[in-house]
């Protein structure tokens, strides 16, 4: 069982910087893959970035040379690093942990944050 609590988000104004964090519980947080969703009002929970468990990271192509995804393992955190912040940005942002590697949909993660709401205004 792994528990999840997300934090860092909040009101940023278009092109500002917001890092969100995820502090997971357990002794085996390097073994898991872990993942950044987000949900906009009205839709589906859409994939942002990944850490895998094998050491690789993905991107969502909207997030691509804006945001960075980076895991310390010895304090059981994962962050996500979001630049240049767009006003379509703007939604609930979940951590999710899973077990399979390069995994891009929220299916493949077993584990879940209560969220953490980010707001761009423009």
């Amino acid at each position: 069982q792994v528990q999840l609590v997300e934090s860092g988000g909040g009101l940023v104004q278009a092109g500002g910087s917001l890092r969100l964090s995820c502090a997971a519980s357990g002794r085996t947080f390097r073994t898991y893959s872990m993942g950044w969703f987000r949900q906009a009002p009205g839709k589906e929970r859409a994939f942002v970035a990944a850490s895998w468990s094998g050491g690789n990271t993905g991107y969502a192509d909207s997030a691509k040379g804006r945001f960075t995804i980076s895991r310390d393992n010895a304090k059981n955190t994962v962050y996500l690093q979001m630049n240049s912040l767009k006003p379509e940005d703007t939604a609930v942002y979940y951590c999710a942990a899973g077990t399979t590697d390069w995994g891009t949909h929220r299916s493949e993660y077993e584990y879940w944050g209560q969220g953490t709401q980010v707001t761009v205004s423009s």
